[in-house]
């Protein structure tokens, strides 16, 4: 080998070395997980569930981990392994058709279709911490029943403690617990599930 192909690759292997030193880790990917709740009486056959709404701040594979002081704070090797809005819906579908049994609860942009007998759409505008380190679920949920001019309308707010150390608040083992009841006449919507995991790699 001539000195200067001797010298060419001493330099790359030395571009190898610094490219190596300089790159980030392979970010941690997490879902969120169903959270099991009561069943309730069958009323609605079909139950159609808009994709969920996120507030535009949340829509990243980082996880964000507070938006306090008009700051973004976001975990930069913390990654949800989907997009948001659709990790969220898929959870809430999971958990109506748990706690409604005798029905069917479908995604409104899935492959199976059918006239619902209600139809449920959430706004997530918050999912982070607050100053204090609590975790933050603002958002605002609506039921229509089929024929009903007027949806049943809920906002609602939740702060929760800080999880267990080393847990990252977006990651924590729930937001608390919101599942809109599908019946014609109530909506009661008590929180939203975040229970995560970690995907394995």
């Amino acid at each position: 080998m001539s000195r200067a192909a001797r010298g060419f690759a001493r330099v790359l292997s030395a571009l190898a070395v610094a490219l190596a030193a300089c790159s980030s880790p392979e970010p941690v990917l997490y879902t969120i997980a169903m959270v099991p709740g009561a069943v309730q009486p069958a009323d609605p056959k079909v139950v159609l569930v808009q994709q969920i709404a996120v507030a535009h701040f949340l829509e990243r594979s980082q996880i964000v981990r507070s938006s306090e002081n008009y700051r973004l704070d976001v975990m930069s090797n913390d990654w949800w392994g989907e997009p948001l809005p659709a990790m969220l819906s898929r959870v809430l579908i999971e958990e109506l058709g748990q706690r409604l049994p005798q029905g069917t609860v479908i995604a409104d942009n899935g492959a199976v279709s059918a006239r619902p007998d209600a139809t449920v759409e959430v706004n997530i505008q918050r999912l982070d911490e607050d100053a204090a380190g609590n975790l933050v679920l603002q958002a605002q949920a609506a039921v229509r029943a089929t024929g009903q001019t007027q949806p049943e309308l809920r906002s609602f707010r939740f702060s929760l403690p800080p999880p267990a150390p080393g847990v990252p608040a977006a990651r924590s083992r729930r937001t608390a617990r919101s599942t809109p009841r599908t019946g014609s006449s109530t909506t009661d919507t008590s929180g939203l599930p975040c229970r995560t995991r970690r995907l394995a790699s």
